[in-house]
């Protein structure tokens, strides 16, 4: 063992007390931390969430889910609809994958390579790798949509209602 292997095993010695303790409640932080992405869904629920300026507050399920099929690419306004969604392997991703789309992750890119073939939609929608991007893309790009866990979201982009009702309301359909 190196040097510094040693000298950090130390730390971790029952023998040593206080840093035992202190590297005890690292750990217990670093535990509950890590709550799945899947656990807060089911707590607090997958918040829409729009660029301000997006002329909507409340959708539908099928509204939802004819915006995430790209049935309507547009918003009310003629702003065309910007769809942003979490890249594979996500929780995010596969809870919309069943809630929202009722595909699994091949059915979805058969889906879109099919729409993009037949030239129904110009593009697919706009891969995102995490929550940040997420937040940041739709607040920087009007007419944007995605989703993404009701802790991450801030003041600086709409949480839209689905079936009338918020993330946190009882009988929300994204939880």
């Amino acid at each position: 063992m190196n040097r510094i292997a040693m000298k950090n095993y130390r730390y971790i010695k029952p023998g040593n007390g206080v840093r035992w303790l202190e590297c005890l409640a690292v750990l217990l932080l670093i535990h509950t931390a890590t709550v799945s992405a899947e656990d807060s869904i089911s707590q607090n629920g997958l918040a829409i969430i729009v660029h301000k300026s997006a002329a909507v507050d409340d959708l539908s399920m099928q509204e939802l889910r004819n915006i995430f099929m790209a049935k309507q690419q547009f918003w009310a306004n003629r702003e065309r609809i910007i769809l942003l969604v979490r890249a594979p392997q996500s929780e995010e991703r596969s809870y919309v994958l069943n809630s929202i789309y009722q595909m699994d992750e091949a059915q979805f890119r058969q889906y879109w390579i099919a729409k993009m073939f037949r030239a129904e939609v110009p593009r697919g929608p706009k891969v995102v790798f995490s929550a940040g991007m997420t937040h940041d893309l739709v607040v920087a790009i009007p007419g944007s949509i995605s989703f993404m866990l009701t802790d991450d979201v801030t003041a600086e982009v709409k949480v839209v209602r689905v079936d009338g009702k918020l993330p946190g309301d009882e009988g929300y359909p994204l939880k």
